[in-house]
């Protein structure tokens, strides 16, 4: 049995999960609504406010099925209760961030600026020059948002110049020394 997918997803108030035929579910909550489709190689089932996964067969790639699907669901509660957040650290001389808008402003070393739009389901705030903290209810979404922005300028190894995640720790690697 799959540690992850026999685990229980605990529904907070406030929150609506409704399943359909072939797995389609809707989830409703304070923070907006998300739907998906999840694999038919599992069952859920809704008890009060508790969510249970199981799968319907043995085989491999049932078992592989089943703590995705509960990982994939349980995303989908937390996404519309609380909500998802990545940071971003911009590091470098004269590299900055500024908010127009809905627009991020991205002066990161380029003879131009960088523009990113917000999405209709992506938050950008600039609580600092420096800083830069992409909220959303999709995980999956935030994520990749946050990598599109990250690949404007990825960190490099000598200085450490670059747009990197708050929790990332780059690898320096050391320069020429000019000694023969």
């Amino acid at each position: 049995m799959s540690r992850i997918g026999r685990s229980p997803i605990t529904i907070p108030a406030g929150v609506d999960v409704q399943i359909s035929e072939n797995n389609n579910v809707v989830v409703k909550g304070p923070k907006g609504t998300l739907e998906g489709t999840l694999f038919p190689q599992v069952d859920i089932t809704v008890n009060d406010s508790v969510i249970n996964i199981s799968r319907k067969a043995n085989d491999p790639a049932s078992r592989s099925l089943h703590g995705l699907s509960r990982t994939l669901l349980n995303n989908m509660v937390v996404g519309v209760s609380e909500g998802f957040k990545k940071e971003l650290d911009i590091n470098g001389v004269g590299y900055r961030a500024i908010k127009e808008g809905n627009k991020l402003v991205l002066n990161i070393g380029y003879s131009h600026q960088v523009f990113v739009e917000e999405t209709d389901s992506i938050t950008i705030d600039v609580p600092a020059q420096n800083k830069i903290v992409i909220n959303g209810i999709d995980k999956q979404a935030v994520g990749q948002f946050a990598a599109d922005i990250r690949k404007k300028r990825p960190p490099e190894p000598y200085k450490g110049k670059g747009i990197k995640y708050a929790n990332e720790v780059i690898r320096r690697k050391e320069g020429k020394t000019g000694v023969g």
